[in-house]
């Protein structure tokens, strides 16, 4: 921080927030306009428009005369930029961004158990069930045991990210778009989301997809893995050598002792994809009432340069990282320390508008699972954008939508534990009816629209 802060030759008066508390914090301050700060971290990412048509930020492409390094980068981010045009079509807010087609969720599986069991990573969901019926009834961790292995470790909100494409279904995003620009509802879909049920139901009873998945944590699936008690996950492909290998008893930093990374589940139907993620993140904003809107919106521009994202990524030349005859970075061994790493002020993503790098993730994970990331980016798809609520837009979502998604999930843990039968899933597309999903969809249609719009300007 000091050194971008220095380098652009400014001072800063700070007023810094627990992270923890920011939101509760500044989002009444941002409320009754009681902000005198030049630049402001939102709370949120302001979706109901809320701070935009207050007044209270300024429209940031009315000085991007002074902005070219943000107006270029949003040039060659068309989707960020749809995502960022507001409905007045402006764009009032530079952002932090996440990766959205990296390290995202993927399938893994423990590549000693397939060797044992003389399988190759299923590519279908027959052969998926095939592989989890061999874990399940051998000894695949080598203790004497046959009745110990769980042929699975999957938390309950990534089972839409495994399964759902295999039906042709985003239902991580909900609703999706089909090439005509039609919205529908995933939940919602009478054929496909019904054999998406009926297969997880065919698990579950089986004792493939286990009782307690629903209460099943992150730190229980490490626990697993440490113990040698499971061969298949679903996770963040960051936790593949970072969380998931790396505690296995026998890893000894080669794919072949790993849990790594697969391509997606396909059935009949449909081909496997993963989820991507949204990449915007954090918003920063210009007060509309500083006395110094130019210098503010220079200073974020400054902010997005080349130099300046190469510094929240890397650190400092010499001291966290180095820089080969080819070009090539790579990270000190003093980096290796996270907490000094951290310390330095790698990717301040609460106090700039960092942007994440692929290329110095890379260099903290083993090589085969960059390799692996690399390999696996050709089966993510993007999610449901970003896309900025008009205020009756708002009304209609806030009103339905939390009722939609709690009688969605109660009814999918129902169907696929059998507690409810799925001879009743008609009554459950009623019921969706019932909870005005068709208005929902009708907003969604629009906002679609409108973000199509904007994408293709």
């Amino acid at each position: 921080m000091e050194t971008v802060i220095a380098n652009a030759g400014i001072t800063v008066d700070w007023q810094l927030v627990d992270y923890n508390n920011y939101a509760d914090s500044v989002g009444p301050m941002l409320t009754t306009g009681a902000v005198d700060a030049d630049i402001v971290l939102l709370p949120d990412q302001d979706p109901n428009q809320t701070y935009i048509k207050s007044g209270m930020f300024v429209a940031l492409d009315n000085y991007f005369s002074v902005m070219p390094n943000f107006s270029k980068w949003l040039d060659a981010n068309p989707v960020i930029k749809a995502e960022l045009t507001a409905e007045d079509g402006h764009i009032y807010y530079v952002p932090g961004t996440n990766v959205g087609k990296d390290y995202q969720p993927v399938l893994m599986y423990n590549q000693k158990w397939l060797d044992a069991a003389g399988m190759e990573a299923p590519e279908t969901l027959d052969d998926f069930v095939t592989l989890l019926r061999y874990f399940k009834d051998n000894d695949m961790n080598g203790n004497g045991k046959t009745d110990d292995e769980i042929p699975m470790s999957i938390m309950a909100d990534y089972l839409p990210y495994m399964f759902g494409p295999a039906f042709g279904l985003d239902i991580v995003s909900g609703f999706q778009a089909d090439a005509d620009g039609n919205v529908v509802y995933a939940y919602a879909d009478s054929e496909n989301f019904k054999a998406y049920l009926e297969f997880l139901n065919g698990l579950y009873a089986e004792g493939l997809l286990e009782v307690e998945y629903t209460s099943l944590d992150r730190d229980q699936v490490i626990e697993r893995i440490s113990n040698d008690l499971t061969g298949v996950a679903f996770d963040f492909s960051w936790a593949m050598s970072m969380m998931y290998s790396n505690v296995l008893p026998y890893y000894d930093g080669t794919a072949d002792t790993a849990f790594v990374g697969a391509a997606p589940l396909s059935s009949a139907d449909y081909k496997g994809f993963y989820v991507g993620r949204v990449e915007l993140g954090n918003m920063f904003g210009v007060n509309a009432s500083s006395s110094k809107v130019e210098l503010a919106c220079k200073f974020l521009d400054y902010a997005m340069s080349e130099p300046c994202q190469e510094m929240y990524q890397w650190g400092i030349e010499g001291e966290s990282y180095t820089v080969d005859a080819s070009g090539n970075k790579s990270y000190t061994e003093q980096a290796s320390d996270n907490d000094w790493l951290q310390q330095l002020g790698i990717n301040p993503s609460f106090v700039f508008p960092a942007q994440q790098s692929v290329v110095s993730t890379d260099a903290l994970v083993a090589d085969w699972h960059a390799e692996c990331n690399a390999w696996q980016e050709q089966f993510v798809v993007d999610p449901w954008p970003f896309i900025y609520s008009t205020a009756d837009e708002s009304e209609v979502i806030n009103t339905y939508m939390v009722d939609i998604e709690t009688y969605v999930n109660e009814n999918a843990t129902a169907f696929i534990t059998g507690t409810k039968s799925l001879d009743n899933f008609d009554s459950y597309i009623e019921g969706l009816d019932a909870l005005k999903l068709q208005e929902v969809l009708t907003v969604k249609q629009n906002q679609y629209s409108r973000y199509y719009e904007a994408l293709n300007k």
